[in-house]
């Protein structure tokens, strides 16, 4: 199968050209299932009922989350009814759910995780389950599955953790493609057992930004050293971060517009 990975969708601009582009790729490339990351999906912050229904429109079927998942209120009584997983290494008590498996019918199926990384995270990594061993705890509820693609998103600011990870899974899973920094890294790569690998997909948004904020904002940050209300940039260059997996020639590729 092939399967589109969409890096951080952020705010109005991620989601315009998100519309614009994934109908052509989606029809290009054969794409049987596409996954987007909605860590950022409404206003550069967290998600909502509506930007999950609009993305769904323009051709997203599933998506998972991250630190900011939970930041608008009311996502958390949606969340449950929707086609996302947050990172399973939320405490217990967190709502929805951080694996959910996708049958494509004669196609396969995709266990799809998401996990959080606790390195450099600040105060929330604190509360946050060992990422490493979620994945073992997930994984071992399938181990007799051997019709299963698992593709794991793993949301975290640290690159050795995200490539710690890879090389802990690799051979077990099928991708550990890492987001949250908003960067793209040149790094896609199949691990020596098999597991294919990115350490960050990359953001899909307003590229003439700092992270897709207002780019005054963050340097008047650096220079003052005060806290600044972040405003999500609205014009200019966008940029559309993805990668493309191929489960049956095991190969992952970038398609960045």
């Amino acid at each position: 199968m092939n399967i589109l990975f969409i890096g951080d969708i952020v705010g109005k601009p991620g989601r315009s050209i998100a519309k614009e582009l994934l109908p052509q790729i989606r029809a290009e490339n054969n794409v049987d299932l596409v996954i987007g990351c909605a860590d950022n999906l409404a206003h550069g912050r967290g998600a909502t009922l509506e930007t999950i229904i609009e993305m769904r429109d323009a051709g997203v079927d599933f998506f998972t989350g991250g630190d900011h998942i939970f930041h608008n209120e009311g996502f958390k009584e949606d969340i449950d009814d929707l086609p996302i997983v947050r990172p399973a290494n939320y405490p217990g008590d967190a709502p929805g759910k951080g694996h959910e498996l996708i049958d494509l019918g004669e196609k396969g199926v995709v266990l799809l995780i998401n996990l959080m990384g606790r390195t450099s995270f600040g105060g929330q990594a604190a509360y946050l389950n060992d990422p490493f061993r979620t994945a073992d705890q997930i994984l071992g509820e399938y181990s007799g599955r051997r019709d299963l693609f698992s593709l794991i998103d793993f949301h975290a600011e640290a690159t050795s953790e995200k490539n710690a990870l890879g090389f802990y899974l690799d051979g077990r899973v099928g991708a550990v493609l890492g987001t949250h920094t908003h960067i793209p890294t040149c790094d896609t790569r199949i691990l020596p057992k098999g597991t294919m690998f990115v350490t960050d997909v990359g953001m899909t948004g307003n590229i003439d930004s700092v992270l897709g904020v207002e780019s005054d904002i963050i340097i008047n940050l650096y220079l003052q050293g005060m806290n600044q209300k972040f405003e999500w940039e609205n014009t200019g260059t966008k940029a559309f971060r993805s990668v493309l997996l191929k489960t049956e020639s095991n190969q992952i590729q970038r398609l960045d517009f």
